[in-house]
C-alpha cells in the first residue's frame, strides 16, 4: 500500500479533532472563533478609524480543508489500484466525519459540517472522475471522447 492511497482529508479531519476537542475548556465555537492575526484595512473611515481583517483558527481549518480538497481531486486523475484504495478510504473519513458530526456535540459546528461536505465532495468527485479517466483510457465502443 502507497502513500498515495491515504486520503489527504483525513489531515483535515485530525487537525479540526486537535484544535477543538483538545482547545481547553471553552465551547467548540469560542476555540474557532479565536483570532490567531489580524491585518488593518488600508483605508480608514472619516473618524480615523480602520477596520480590521481577522484570521481565526475556523478560518484555517477551512483552508487547509479546501487545499487538501484540491490535492485530493488531482490524485482522483490518476488510475491505479492506490487510486482505488483512496476511494475506499475517502469514503471511510467520510463515514466518520457524518458520525461525529451527529454524535459530538463539538463537532457540531459549521466549520466541521464544511469538512464533511468536502469530504463528501471528495468521495463523489473522486468515483466519477476516477470512472471517466477510466473509460477514456480503455475507449469503450471504440469511441474516444
Amino acid at each position: 500500500m502507497s502513500l498515495r492511497s491515504i486520503p489527504m482529508m483525513i489531515i483535515a479531519f485530525i487537525v479540526y479533532n486537535v484544535v477543538v476537542l483538545m482547545g481547553g475548556g471553552d465551547t467548540a465555537d469560542a476555540i474557532l472563533r479565536k483570532v490567531i492575526f489580524s491585518l488593518p484595512s488600508i483605508r480608514a473611515d472619516a473618524a480615523g478609524a480602520r477596520a480590521y481583517w481577522t484570521f481565526t483558527w475556523g478560518d484555517l481549518i477551512l483552508l487547509i480543508t479546501f487545499l487538501l480538497l484540491f490535492v485530493e481531486i488531482l490524485k482522483a486523475t490518476y488510475t491505479s489500484t492506490a487510486s482505488l484504495l483512496d476511494h475506499g478510504f475517502s469514503m471511510l473519513v467520510f463515514i466518520a466525519c457524518l458520525v461525529e458530526f451527529l454524535l459530538v456535540d463539538r463537532a457540531f459546528t459549521s466549520v466541521f459540517f464544511m469538512i464533511m461536505v468536502a469530504t463528501l465532495i471528495d468521495v463523489v468527485a473522486g468515483y466519477t472522475i476516477g470512472i471517466r479517466v477510466a473509460r477514456r483510457d480503455i475507449g469503450f465502443g471504440g469511441l474516444q471522447g
